[in-house]
């Protein structure tokens, strides 16, 4: 069977209510068409994962999607709060959302171990903090060798990766240009990996081999979206979308404005939409 789906179809075959699923992308490459179209589908009790919630996972905490947030820092990047995310947190609307905060390193090291197949991440970290205090699952090991304690987390371990990346070779393999954040660790950790891409091409050829980050045995499916990063950017594709972030804190504000805008955007929208979004940025 052909990895090449529609993205309704790759969400709706691989990712299912109480999953734990991470969708990650760093500064730009964030799979936001895949989080709108998890969005439409309804797809419930997640457990989301991501070093750095941004306003995709504004969206799916405020529809109701999330039962637990387990991230580092949380921003609307440049702009400010998450607002939705805070509203859950604080007020339980429209649900209580669980939340387990670590620092960027321990995001980082708990996907990679998770890559590797490992129950934990074992790092220098933590030391003088006070996430331990609240974050439950940071803790300490002392090294058998040395002596020195060290921090412990458990690893990534999710159901689902979703990532997006500019291409797709027609044997299924991903190329990644610009900056790569854990994309590659988060998708090897991963029982699951979907990607979304703005194009499909014959090969690679003129590419530095490198950049292939994930050959098509790792990956699940694969689905053609172009834009389907914004408002996020692509690189070599699209700028970033600098007034959508703007907009999305006067919106997120209000969660009639919201749910108003999660209908018109998101809802009552198809994954289409995201092409005539990056025209002219």
């Amino acid at each position: 069977m052909s990895k090449f789906v529609s993205l309704q179809q790759a969400i709706g075959d691989h990712l299912h209510d109480g999953d734990t699923v991470a969708f990650e992308g760093f500064t730009h490459l964030i799979p936001v068409a895949a989080g709108h179209e998890t969005i439409r589908q309804g797809i419930k009790d997640l457990t989301l994962v991501r070093m750095t919630p941004d306003i995709i996972y504004d969206q799916m905490i405020g529809m109701g999607l999330a039962r637990k947030v387990v991230f580092s820092y949380a921003g609307n990047p440049g702009v400010g709060l998450l607002r939705r995310m805070r509203d859950a947190i604080e007020n339980d609307y429209p649900r209580a959302i669980q939340i387990v905060e670590h620092s960027h390193s321990a995001m980082a090291q708990a996907y990679e171990a998770g890559a590797a197949g490992l129950p934990m991440a074992v790092f220098r970290g933590y030391k003088g903090a006070d996430l331990p205090k609240v974050n439950p699952d940071i803790r300490s090991v002392t090294c058998p060798f040395t002596g020195e304690e060290l921090a412990a987390v458990p690893s990534h371990r999710p159901d689902v990766t979703v990532i997006h990346a500019q291409k797709a070779n027609r044997r299924g393999d991903v190329l990644i240009e610009g900056i790569v954040g854990v994309q590659k660790e988060a998708a090897l950790a991963a029982k699951r990996v979907i990607v979304t891409v703005e194009e499909v091409v014959d090969d690679f050829e003129g590419m530095h081999p490198n950049l292939c980050i994930l050959p098509h045995w790792t990956v699940t499916a694969i689905a053609v979206v172009p834009g389907g990063a914004h408002p996020s950017y692509t690189m070599g594709y699209y700028d970033r979308d600098n007034a959508a972030y703007l907009e999305w804190d006067k919106v997120s504000a209000d969660r009639e404005l919201f749910a108003t805008w999660m209908k018109d955007n998101v809802l009552d929208a198809t994954p289409e939409a995201f092409a005539d979004r990056v025209k002219g940025l």
